[in-house]
């Protein structure tokens, strides 16, 4: 039997290594997402981007993953947590795209709705890059609220006055980009506070804002994103992904191997007419 037991969600998902990776097509996910922003919640709804560091953090520490379990959404982010979904038998009904596709779509989307966009994170000239490519991709994009934080934990006061003035703004989807793991524990801590969807994206204002590369796209297509940017940025991200990603692997594998032996358990346990 698997160590992993999925607890009860709306969308079919899989729990990899024990996190749980929703199965949704990149369209849905917009609509979905688009449609919490612009109902207001009374509480923020959570969209987390899972990768392959996502899921051994995850792994690691136990109060992440409970955070990332509870979120509202948790979409993959990269082809290996498309493989493993595969492998854990969601394959045939959905198609899934990776978070660079789906953020373009969910800004276009927020353009031709008129969804009211706040960024949290990034430096102050990453953010004006991003801002410059929001302008060049989506001219008619309404960006009510742009901050971005110090290096260092935020006072209360200054934490308080953020959270004030996203909601002053009237902020409807905030796009959260200060890394994985303290993107998603900000989301998690701020979730009672604010009342608007909150989508951690990671390196996105890095990406889109032209401060580092994005993979070609047949290199993401065949899973070897992580190897284009540890060449583009190995004294950063050499220790992650040489550390996590063959752990990813052989954990993986060992799941999906105890969740083949118990299907194939439970056929035997059936009987027969």
């Amino acid at each position: 039997m698997s160590d992993y037991v999925a607890s009860p969600h709306p969308l079919p998902h899989r729990h990899v290594l024990g996190m749980r990776v929703d199965h949704i097509e990149s369209g849905d996910a917009v609509d979905l997402v688009t449609q919490w922003a612009a109902a207001a919640p009374a509480r923020a709804r959570i969209v987390c981007a899972a990768n392959v560091h996502m899921v051994m953090e995850a792994h690691d520490d136990a109060a992440f993953r409970a955070t990332v379990n509870e979120a509202d959404l948790v979409v993959p982010d990269g082809v290996p947590t498309v493989w493993a979904l595969r492998e854990l038998g969601l394959s045939q009904r959905r198609r899934v795209r990776v978070t660079p596709d789906l953020l373009v779509e969910l800004l276009v989307a927020c353009e031709l709705k008129g969804l009211k966009l706040g960024l949290y994170g990034g430096t102050q000239g990453v953010l004006r890059a991003f801002s410059t490519f929001l302008i060049s991709a989506t001219p008619q994009i309404e960006v009510v609220y742009e901050y971005s934080p110090p290096f260092r934990s935020l006072t209360p006061q200054e934490d308080e006055r953020a959270v004030e003035e996203i909601t002053a703004a009237g902020v409807q989807l905030l796009l959260v980009g200060i890394g994985c793991p303290k993107q998603e524990a900000w989301m998690g801590a701020h979730a009672d506070r604010l009342n608007c969807v909150m989508f951690g994206v990671g390196a996105a204002f890095d990406v889109f804002g032209g401060r580092t590369r994005n993979a070609p796209a047949w290199m993401r297509d065949r899973g070897l994103e992580w190897l284009f940017r540890l060449v583009s940025e190995p004294r950063r991200l050499w220790r992650r992904h040489l550390f996590n990603d063959p752990r990813f692997l052989a954990l993986f594998a060992l799941q999906a191997i105890r969740e083949r032996l118990a299907g194939r358990s439970k056929e035997r346990m059936r009987p027969t007419a």
